[in-house]
């Protein structure tokens, strides 16, 4: 094997099992919803993660001010304002500034479980029924929240850092 030449400054790769074995790694975000970082990156203030459902309703209603793209790995999911429903291997491009309520029922196929990879620009700017923001998360407030976690459930506040990049 050639050794890896790398420049100064330059992170190293992330290489991991998607979807783990420890079942503490999935951050808690909401009842029945967590997700798994992947990667964190404070210098474009994107991140990437795996976006777990085990519960029926409506999860969250919100806009991003950059794009979001996202892959469906298990079950389905669909939002209120589309006619479409994504499924199991459906590719997702979310324009920004599009508000939407992203929706698991019986009409997105009723699945026990939803598990989608997000790749996510800039921020998640959670919406009331009028349209005006209530939240938001961004890299740093997913690094915080995995911090706390981390910390709490023994896997140590410092795990999270092998996705900050």
């Amino acid at each position: 094997m050639n050794p890896i030449v790398q420049l100064p400054g330059i992170q190293p790769e992330i290489a991991v099992k998607a979807i783990p074995e420890d079942e503490r790694v999935w951050v808690p975000q909401a009842e029945n919803v967590w997700f798994r970082p992947l990667l964190l990156n404070t210098v474009t203030g994107s991140w990437c993660n795996l976006l777990r459902v085990r519960k029926s309703g409506v999860l969250s209603r919100h806009i991003h001010p950059s794009v979001v793209v996202g892959y469906v790995i298990k079950g389905s999911w669909r939002y209120l304002e589309h006619d479409w429903v994504a499924s199991e291997g459906s590719f997702v491009y979310e324009p920004p500034g599009e508000i939407h309520t992203l929706v698991v029922d019986e009409a997105s196929g009723g699945a026990t479980e939803m598990i989608t990879f997000f790749n996510i620009s800039g921020a998640m700017v959670y919406v009331d029924e009028k349209g005006q923001p209530s939240g938001y998360e961004d890299v740093f407030t997913k690094i915080e929240m995995c911090r706390k976690y981390y910390a709490a459930n023994g896997l140590g506040a410092e795990y999270v850092d092998q996705f900050v990049r």
